[in-house]
């Protein structure tokens, strides 16, 4: 009887053991949550929903989701009218939070409007400096505007206007039609008046209005490449349209001549720095075409760029990209910017 009591014993011991080890106990789920990809999209626009819990699993297929109160099924939802639609959702007896997703009217989106301004200027160019002390002076008053420094004269070092960043911008300037240097071009049309940084208030003037149009930039880099996508967004139906995209450089530094009382009135200024250098046009300098049927509120516009870094740039990390788009008379409507490696959203008032 012992001994049948011993192998009992045993048996059991060895059993117990072997659920104890081979037992897991599963991790409960104590939080579920509704996401969506965007929560304010326009008219026609699709939102994508998904419910996951505090584990992280994706549970949208087991979770029981309303919309403003009413069963609702699928992962994405669209409306033809302006509004917002709250969802929630329920999984395992936990109930989300609300997540509202408001549908707006394209055409009632007012953009942030950013003045362009070109200044066409030289290192060799003592009267250029400026339109640079313009530029700075500008910016105490606004950040709305987006400054490009296009060089010019000669690539020749041997040359008296020798400019070591110096683009080629024939085409431009033949558009333009104004001879000398310096020059400020505000929205590719209107010459910023001399002298310049006493002028500020008609640079100003050329930012008023609503543009009906915005942009946005998304880039990446790695260390010899960059992938860039400028997309706009209409508020009306536009045409003859064309974009504009610049790569510019900021931080070089070179001496620079100076005539101006401007800087100290040192003539040459010692490592001058020259900030927004163009160093490459990805379009057409006047502009690649936009398709009429691209420029309207139903469409959102987007062109992708995937080039080798210009092998004038000397410094990836100071790489800027400038966009902007021009009506069928050349003058800019809006103009966006934004560093290498990051996101510039559409900027709404």
């Amino acid at each position: 009887m012992k001994k049948l009591q011993f192998i009992f014993l045993f048996v059991a011991t060895a059993f117990l053991a072997s659920c104890s080890k081979d037992y897991e106990a599963l991790p409960s789920v104590g939080e579920i949550r509704l996401n969506a990809d965007e929560t304010v999209k326009l008219i026609g626009e699709t939102v994508t929903i998904s419910v996951v819990d505090d584990l992280g699993d994706d549970v949208t297929d087991e979770a029981e989701i309303t919309i403003n109160g009413e069963p609702f099924s699928g992962t994405t939802f669209s409306s033809a009218t302006t509004g917002t639609f709250s969802f929630k959702a329920t999984y395992a007896g936990l109930v989300t939070n609300q997540q509202d997703i408001t549908f707006r009217d394209p055409s009632q989106i007012v953009y942030k409007r950013n003045i362009l301004i070109e200044d066409y200027t030289g290192t060799w160019c003592g009267y250029c400096p400026r339109v640079a002390w313009g530029i700075e002076k500008l910016a105490e008053q606004t950040q709305n505007f987006v400054a490009v420094g296009i060089h010019r004269a000669s690539s020749v070092p041997t040359d008296a206007a020798y400019d070591p960043y110096n683009f080629d911008t024939t085409e431009l300037e033949n558009m333009v039609n104004i001879p000398g240097y310096p020059k400020g071009m505000v929205n590719r049309t209107f010459l910023w008046p001399f002298p310049e940084p006493n002028k500020i208030n008609q640079v100003l003037d050329q930012g008023l209005g609503d543009p009906k149009l915005g942009l946005s930039l998304t880039s990446t880099a790695d260390a010899n490449s960059y992938n860039l996508t400028v997309n706009a967004r209409f508020a009306q139906q536009f045409s003859n349209l064309k974009l504009v995209v610049y790569v510019v450089e900021n931080g070089l530094v070179h001496d620079q001549h100076n005539y101006t009382t401007y800087y100290n009135d040192v003539d040459p200024i010692p490592n001058f720095v020259h900030n927004h250098v163009l160093r490459s046009i990805l379009t057409a300098q006047l502009g690649d075409a936009i398709a009429d049927s691209e420029a309207n509120q139903s469409h959102e516009f987007a062109r992708t760029f995937s080039l080798p870094f210009p092998s004038n740039v000397e410094n990836k990390a100071e790489v800027e990209f400038v966009a902007f788009i021009v009506g069928a008379d050349n003058s800019v409507i809006n103009a966006q910017k934004a560093h290498v490696g990051t996101t510039k959203d559409y900027e709404e008032l």
